[in-house]
């Protein structure tokens, strides 16, 4: 037995001092290198974790777009305007008249060949005319352009009675049934016929006994369908 190791009694000497020392030593080495391998671990966690959020954040910011933004209307990328390939040309017996269809939310005029009668003095004949025009679906050219016509195409010029203003017509629906967009097309396009509009007012009635109503049709109908303005008293404009 050497200087220094120590004695048990029943197992005879342990360990020297200097080799408990080496075993403490080895004991502090492996400790630290279990740190250091839960540190890596960790912080390779950490990097996985930080680019996983990295691109949630980049798939929810805000992208760009071509699409044009307005605070008006819907934005659109339609052109709503005819090729002058597009465009039909009046037949000798015909005329042309400005006819409102739906394009990108809003109003837009088209011209279309007419029957004449659309440019007579008989009230009933022109509205008869230009309704039709207004319910006939696009055609192949305007489609491309992005038109459309809210119009149904069941609806009718009804009979007007005696009392009615000059210039009222009415229509086999009432007026307010109709949708904004199909009313706005009808009181703007007939707001473009001299025989129909009386100072810019458009006297509509139903197939009931209400009495009829003046329409106008302003820059802001034609921006907005929805927004149609009425007059107080159509009765008030003879």
């Amino acid at each position: 037995m050497k200087h220094g190791d120590i004695t048990d009694p029943e197992r005879g000497p342990l360990r020297s001092r200097t080799a408990a020392g080496r075993f403490t030593a080895a004991l502090r080495r492996r400790a630290a290198g279990t740190s250091v391998t839960v540190f890596r671990r960790r912080t390779g966690a950490s990097v996985a974790a930080a680019a996983v959020v990295a691109t949630l954040v980049s798939g929810c910011g805000i992208r760009t777009t071509s699409v044009p933004v307005d605070a008006g209307a819907a934005p659109s990328r339609v052109p709503c305007r005819l090729s002058p390939s597009d465009v039909s040309s009046a037949s000798p017996e015909g005329t042309r008249a400005k006819v409102y269809l739906v394009c990108a939310s809003q109003l837009v005029t088209v011209e279309r060949p007419v029957d004449r009668s659309a440019a007579g003095d008989d009230p009933a004949a022109v509205a008869r005319e230009l309704l039709a025009e207004a319910q006939r679906a696009p055609s192949a050219g305007e489609r491309r352009a992005g038109f459309t016509t809210a119009v149904p195409v069941g609806l009718r010029v009804a009979p007007t009675r005696d009392d009615d203003p000059a210039g009222t017509v009415r229509l086999s629906s009432q007026p307010e049934d109709l949708s904004a967009e199909a009313l706005s097309q009808i009181v703007c396009t007939y707001a473009e016929s001299e025989t129909l509009a009386r100072g810019g007012s458009v006297v509509l009635g139903g197939p009931g006994t209400y009495p009829p109503r003046g329409y106008l049709c302003t820059t802001q109908t034609k921006a907005r369908p929805g927004d149609l303005v009425t007059t107080p008293d159509a009765a008030g404009l003879d």
